[in-house]
């Protein structure tokens, strides 16, 4: 069902907390402790927040809901309900509305899958991020391969849609064994209401204790040949490429990650959640509180979690759309760049530029989009480096 945009949005809710930090891991999330958090004050907090935004956001309809963390599926899903039930309140849900919730594939978590669903819920995602047992404790994992295949056929049977996480180009991993890896993936991936999954190369970010214990990530010629590999075997499968990191039979798309490539607003309500919503033609760029108390403090000062507001340039806005717009495989569409940012893709980029990665077969405009090629997309932030560098210049900061 088509919505029209200006009277839509997105939802992101963010729970902060895991039962451990992955050494990898560099999103704002937070190691439990004997405790917990008080689910209470972050219910509350949440509702509050939530109403925040309705008075600023009157008469849209949400299209998608998402929680991501942390580990959300650690939430009692009654709280889960409760903020399903406020935004219905305060927006009204699309008939078609997808509602993801994030999860890990722990025995205890996979066994409250059905009370999601009852919740709500009518999408997991699921991080499995690998699938054999040596690797998983490698990457700081709590659950075993077979627990990851058994909450796959949970979820398939519980949920309308589900999808999960893989990271590949880990240490020691060659093509060969991730080829191996990767079928039985696909076909964990292949049920009628499963057709997505989520592959990520290895990357080693500042401040994760992969970083610090100088895990290198995989050389250039053999990160090449694991994406090269990668994208044949989800083509032969049925789920190509639609994004960067993501595959899906055609109709499986994520709805609300696409919202966020395609410059549709959204709300991003928890601790360190990012939002864009617009308004008079102008958008505004919303940043809540990184830190979890201090968020809960803001609501429970303020009436919300928002540290910093800020209207987007117009050049801001265009750069946004194209570096978001080039991850799909479909590209950015001219029609709708011109009417998100008033004016076309050609007097946006750098012709000269545009000109040499046409010429060398790295992407393609014609009169429907502005898109990546498949040569191209390994290189996709030199391509768009290149494109948004004004005339003239080598070099530009992305």
């Amino acid at each position: 069902m088509a919505h029209d945009d200006t009277e839509t949005l997105a939802l992101y809710v963010h729970w902060p907390w895991c039962l451990s930090k992955c050494p990898y891991c560099d999103f704002n999330s937070h190691q439990l402790d004997d405790a917990g958090p008080d689910q209470g004050a972050y219910q509350s907090a949440i509702l509050r927040d939530l109403n925040h935004f309705a008075e600023k956001t009157k008469g849209r309809l949400l299209t998608s809901i998402f929680f991501g963390g942390g580990t959300p599926s650690l939430v009692d899903p009654d709280t889960i309900h409760t903020v399903i039930e406020a935004a219905e309140n305060h927006w009204g849900l699309a008939k078609d509305i997808e509602i993801t919730l994030e999860a890990n594939p722990t025995s205890a978590e996979s066994a409250k899958f059905r009370a999601f669903r009852n919740a709500g819920i009518n999408r997991v995602s699921i991080g499995i991020q690998a699938l054999i047992d040596e690797d998983l404790q490698a990457l700081g994992r709590e659950h075993t391969s077979g627990e990851a295949v058994r909450a796959l056929d949970i979820a398939a049977a519980i949920f309308n849609r589900y999808t999960f996480d893989l990271i590949y180009a880990r240490p020691g991993q060659g093509v060969g064994a991730w080829a191996d890896e990767l079928e039985q993936a696909l076909e964990l991936a292949a049920s009628e209401n499963g057709g997505h999954v989520s592959l990520y190369q290895l990357t080693v970010e500042p401040g994760t204790a992969f970083f610090r214990q100088n895990i290198a990530e995989a050389n250039e010629d053999l990160a090449a040949d694991l994406y090269q590999l990668t994208q044949d075997l989800c083509g032969e499968a049925g789920m190509p490429a639609y994004e960067v990191s993501n595959h899906a039979r055609p109709g499986c798309e994520s709805r609300h990650n696409t919202a966020y490539w395609t410059g549709r607003d959204y709300i991003g309500i928890g601790p360190g959640a990012h939002g864009r919503v617009t308004a008079g033609g102008v958008t505004t760029a919303t940043h809540q509180v990184a830190d979890p108390a201090r968020w809960l403090d803001a609501i429970h000062k303020t009436g919300h979690g928002t540290a910093k507001v800020r209207e987007l340039s117009r050049q801001e806005r265009i750069e946004e759309l194209i570096l978001t717009g080039l991850r799909l495989t479909a590209g950015l569409a001219r029609s709708r760049f011109r009417a998100l940012s008033g004016t076309d893709v050609m007097d946006a980029v750098n012709l000269q530029a545009l000109a040499e990665l046409q010429s060398t077969g790295l992407a393609v405009l014609d009169d429907a989009s502005l898109r990546v090629t498949d040569q191209g997309r390994p290189m996709l932030n030199t391509v768009i480096q290149r494109l948004l560098d004004e005339p003239g210049t080598t070099e530009r900061a992305i």
